[in-house]
């Protein structure tokens, strides 16, 4: 069986962990919580990077940070992960949902314009498969209307946009650290504060609405509540695997994409003969390899070859399903103008497993499948 998802153990995270273990603190912002920050500030240049519990929470601080409130507006694609949404609906907004394009699955930079209103805030571009947003155009419409850009780039950590780093361009950048992603730690997220004002504010949020982060650092005597916030803060456990993940960032960057590299050569004679259709990078975007996916004539030959798939031993899988298909997507957002590839496409996109070491021989074999479910010879 090859599933669809290994997560990665790269280097020291026995030895981290042993080490944490050993100096019993396993509160957050120790040791190792604080090399992850200081690696990503160095790796991204950032001006400050927070580890958070999840990318959920590090959105939902975001939300705070943009000081999102009841009846304001907050534009996004619809299609995306549930909590590109649910962290600007707790705070009271709705969600206008745009578009996306067909070639990178992101959203329609062209079509974001028409969808903001007096009480639109903040818009959410989300870099799906670690592919980036069209971000030139997304900063000017912003500025223009004095917007704030939040980064969902869940799966965007080593990629870039014209040499900048995902997460880095916008006021404020979000990192996940789940499991299914290049690096992680189980469970883990960053928020990546790139405008110098929301510096302090963020890590009062992060620490329950208190300044216990100055009191580190001595520059108080003593910590108290000074504004709203919530329980952000990561263990020390998972901050010291997922440092020894940042040790091997580049290894880790270089393998994925020798195994992208290889299914898109594989496979580039059936989409050449119109049976399948491959990831698009646009020239400006580095991408970081988070996954690979195919896309096929429509949501029902989909299904048969991934049933195909699975009776050969190979897990593959669909992806999101709009948010404004669901049910709280219809009560908590609407989608602006048509959909006229939101759907579509996403009904046609297939992943084919994807994980750190995946062996050269396990994507023949997956490709080979392909090829015959589609009646063709390589």
């Amino acid at each position: 069986m090859i599933p669809f998802n290994i997560p990665s153990v790269v280097g020291n995270e026995f030895t981290n962990i042993s080490k944490l273990i050993e100096s019993k603190k396993f509160c957050g912002d120790g040791e190792f919580t604080n090399k992850c920050n200081k690696w990503m500030e160095k790796e991204f240049d950032t001006m400050k990077a927070l580890l958070t519990t999840s990318c959920t929470h590090a959105l939902e601080m975001a939300a705070i940070l943009a000081q999102i409130s009841k009846d304001d507006e907050v534009i996004m694609p619809s299609y995306t992960f549930v909590s590109s949404a649910n962290a600007f609906v707790l705070r009271g907004a709705k969600i206008k949902f745009v578009d996306i394009r067909p070639d990178t699955m992101n959203i329609n930079e062209r079509l974001i314009e028409e969808a903001i209103t007096p009480r639109t805030k903040a818009i959410v571009p989300v870099h799906y498969a670690g592919v980036s947003c069209e971000m030139d155009m997304i900063m000017e419409v912003a500025k223009r209307n004095n917007l704030i850009i939040i980064e969902d780039a869940a799966q965007g950590v080593m990629s870039t946009y014209k040499g900048k780093a995902l997460g880095t361009i916008g006021h404020l950048g979000c990192y996940s650290f789940h499991e299914t992603k290049n690096y992680h730690c189980g469970e883990g997220g960053a928020l990546l504060v790139n405008e110098l004002e929301y510096i302090e504010r963020s890590e009062i949020i992060r620490e329950k609405g208190t300044d216990r982060s100055k009191f580190l650092r001595g520059q108080v005597d003593k910590y108290t509540w000074v504004d709203v916030g919530s329980s952000y803060l990561p263990s020390e456990l998972n901050a010291a695997y997922l440092y020894a993940q940042f040790e091997k960032a580049n290894e880790v960057n270089q393998n994925r994409l020798k195994s992208w590299r290889q299914y898109y050569e594989i496979l580039t004679p059936l989409s050449r003969e119109g049976f399948i259709n491959l990831p698009f990078i646009p020239e400006h975007c580095e991408h970081n390899a988070h996954m690979f996916y195919i896309k096929t004539k429509n949501i029902h030959e989909r299904t048969n070859l991934i049933d195909y798939l699975r009776k050969n031993n190979v897990i593959a899988t669909f992806h999101y399903v709009p948010l404004h298909s669901s049910i709280a997507g219809n009560e908590y957002g609407v989608f602006q103008g048509n959909d006229e590839f939101t759907t579509k496409e996403s009904e046609r996109l297939l992943r084919l497993p994807f994980f750190y070491d995946l062996h050269s021989d396990q994507i023949e074999l997956i490709c080979n499948l392909i090829f015959k479910y589609y009646g063709r010879d390589r």
